[in-house]
């Protein structure tokens, strides 16, 4: 089937499916779309699996606009071990330990909510010197990481094992939160080490999983030329914004980039605001300042 690619704009919301990159997924959906330019919001892990949202076409330029880049995540550690990477997947130690109990992990809990600071695993896509610390930490090498500021809004039990020594957790969080280092470090402060052994993302940039597909429903879909009906237009990410609805003349002008005078729209103007045409077609994004609304970003 030939595909305008010009008229694909919006986001798929792709379960990702574990020991696959977000970049090869991007990539497989440049395929199956027919279309060049795609990103995605927050990358996940190989391991990980989840919720990554995949923007096509204009679609691309609210990847540094999203009003939300909190996370969330559900996640399963083991303690009794300790990890050169800190999950399962990488060099594990065993650690002769006491598990702790349930009441153990709850006292401790507290000191992993709310704004705490993280020192960045090895295995992070963090620079140090202009190297990603992933590429050091492949060639041996471990260097000093300063801590950096992260916040987690809640972090809850969903079960705890203690035969098989498994506790999964649910983390609502800021970006760049790594959850392999909360796992590891509640461990720590347990005293019994722990390795994170899988991470779900159930929320991302304002998406839950209900919103996603699986890589084999889009491959399906594609198949029969219907994965182009999935994409959500991409206004949906600017939903908690106001809107305004402008004349034919005032659209015009907006494409342009040229701002509007408040005094001739319609509503109160408090901050970033989504504008369409009169038949709806969302524009883009205005900023208001002084008297006028001025573009932010075009769509």
């Amino acid at each position: 089937m030939s595909v305008d690619t010009g008229n694909i704009n919006g986001i798929i919301c792709l379960d990702k499916p574990q020991n696959m990159t977000s970049f090869v997924c991007c990539a497989i959906f440049r395929r199956l779309l027919n279309i060049k330019k795609a990103g995605h919001a927050g990358t996940l892990d190989p391991m990980a699996t989840g919720v990554l949202p995949l923007l096509f076409g204009r679609a691309t330029r609210a990847l540094e606009l999203l009003p939300v880049q909190d996370k969330r995540y559900t996640a399963t550690l083991r303690f009794g071990f300790t990890s050169d990477t800190q999950d399962i997947w990488g060099s594990v130690t065993d650690k002769d330990c006491a598990l702790p109990s349930l009441r153990d992990i709850e006292a401790v809990l507290p000191a992993f909510r709310g704004d705490i600071e993280q020192v960045p695993p090895m295995t992070s896509a963090l620079k140090q010197g202009g190297v990603r610390l992933y590429t050091l930490a492949r060639q041996g090498i471990e260097v000093e990481r300063p801590p950096r500021p992260v916040t987690v809004y809640s972090l809850e039990i969903l079960d705890y094992n203690k035969e098989a020594s498994e506790l999964t957790l649910d983390c609502h969080c800021s970006k760049g939160t790594y959850i392999r280092t909360i796992c590891a470090d509640l461990g720590e402060m347990l005293g019994c080490g722990a390795v994170m052994t899988s991470l779900r993302r159930t929320m991302a940039a304002g998406f839950t999983l209900d919103r996603c597909i699986t890589l084999e429903e889009a491959q399906s879909l594609a198949g029969q030329g219907e994965l182009e009906r999935r994409l959500i237009p991409v206004d949906s990410v600017f939903e908690r914004y106001d809107g305004v609805r402008v004349s034919e003349a005032q659209a015009v002008r907006f494409k342009n980039g040229g701002a509007l005078a408040l005094d001739r729209l319609k509503g109160s103007f408090k901050g970033v605001t989504r504008v369409y045409s009169p038949s709806g077609e969302f524009i883009g994004l205005g900023r208001p300042q002084g008297d006028s609304l001025n573009v932010l970003k075009l769509f």
